[in-house]
């Protein structure tokens, strides 16, 4: 992605007019337009990505990420949220923080990303493939195994990689965000058949 990328315009625009005006959550989003998802998504996703769970927050978190995509499946140009949230002025050293981590991100995307297979990312099939990727990411992250590590990072991977897909029109991140879905399932059994098995044991062992 080059600097003259739209998107990396509009995001500098917000930050510069947060250094010197008050700046709403709903004027930033309504100023990415079609990425208001993907930057939503991305900027929610950033706490977890660490290996450590963040327990009833990575739930609270899951289901959040689960209802913007249940909207951008059903095809909302940008999220629908309450008034109140679209309203909330955010301090520009926070703009200046999350603006400045996107803008690093979609930088580093830029080195292994380019538009290919973007039949999976545009148009309403690619709003449909990205929407039930973050549910699915969201419904897994909410699941409630706190303390276990990697419960939030996992389905987070998936959900940042296919908003870079949405962002750089790359079909190719829309399968690498399937492969950590993947493994997000594939742990998540494992946990809980040893959990199973050792229940079974335990039960042996009293009797």
């Amino acid at each position: 992605m080059s600097d003259e990328n739209p998107l990396i315009e509009k995001l500098r625009a917000c930050a510069e007019r947060a250094r010197h005006a008050e700046l709403t959550l709903g004027e930033v989003l309504d100023s990415v337009q079609e990425a208001a998802y993907s930057f939503t998504c991305i900027v929610l996703s950033l706490p977890f990505l660490q290996p450590l769970s963040l327990g009833p927050l990575g739930t609270v978190g899951g289901l959040t990420f689960a209802a913007l995509g249940w909207q951008l499946f059903h095809g909302h140009p940008t999220p629908l949220l309450p008034a109140r949230v679209r309203q909330a002025v955010i301090g520009k050293k926070t703009w200046e923080v999350m603006i400045g981590v996107c803008l690093k991100i979609l930088r580093w995307c830029s080195q292994f990303t380019k538009p290919r297979l973007s039949a999976w990312v545009s148009g309403r099939k690619g709003q449909k493939v990205c929407g039930l990727t973050i549910i699915a990411g969201g419904l897994l992250m909410a699941i409630p195994f706190f303390g276990l590590p990697l419960n939030n990072l996992l389905p987070a991977l998936a959900i940042f990689f296919v908003c870079v897909a949405e962002l750089e029109q790359d079909g190719i991140m829309v399968f690498i965000a399937f492969g950590w879905l993947a493994v997000t399932v594939i742990y998540f059994t494992v946990i809980l058949i040893m959990v199973w098995m050792l229940g079974i044991q335990a039960i042996d062992w009293l009797r």
